[in-house]
């Protein structure tokens, strides 16, 4: 049986989510600003470009999983804050997942930790795709010199 607390302690770990994305996007926002910059005649090179067009996408694939986190750190703080009446609250949340298309059909129902193992799992993604885009993005800045010494 899943607690008030534990489903609160969810919540605010989900709500951390946040703190990635915002750094995330700041990369994201460069790496679409040295796209940019060619349309104002500065010159770039082809793997400079393809490198910060890689970035882009590694924000945008991270966009799409802090989104995911966000909503599941609302809908565990209504839980938490609706605990007296969990079983009935979960049933609503499935259905209304299921109508909106946002669940498939589950064989049997989630209890609150699987749903708890599920969530954190969510932002252990955002997390991975984040140290992606913090890897490519350290190595632009070791490679970058070298290339442009080399060509």
């Amino acid at each position: 049986m899943v607690t008030e607390t534990q489903l609160a302690l969810v919540a605010s770990l989900l709500r951390r989510g946040r703190n990635l994305d915002r750094l995330s996007t700041g990369l994201t926002l460069l790496a679409l600003a040295y796209g940019l910059a060619a349309l104002l005649g500065a010159t770039q090179s082809a793997t400079a470009s393809l490198l910060c067009g890689l970035l882009l996408m590694l924000g945008l694939a991270q966009k799409y999983w802090a989104l995911r986190v966000a909503l599941d750190a609302e809908l565990f703080q209504h839980l938490a804050d609706t605990s007296t009446e969990l079983p009935q609250r979960t049933a609503d949340l499935d259905q209304a997942l299921l109508t909106l298309g946002l669940q498939a059909k589950p064989s049997s129902p989630r209890d609150g930790n699987q749903r708890s193992h599920g969530a954190l799992r969510l932002l252990r993604l955002q997390a991975a795709w984040l140290v992606a885009q913090l890897l490519l993005a350290l190595a632009i800045i070791l490679v970058m010199p070298w290339l442009s010494l080399a060509g």
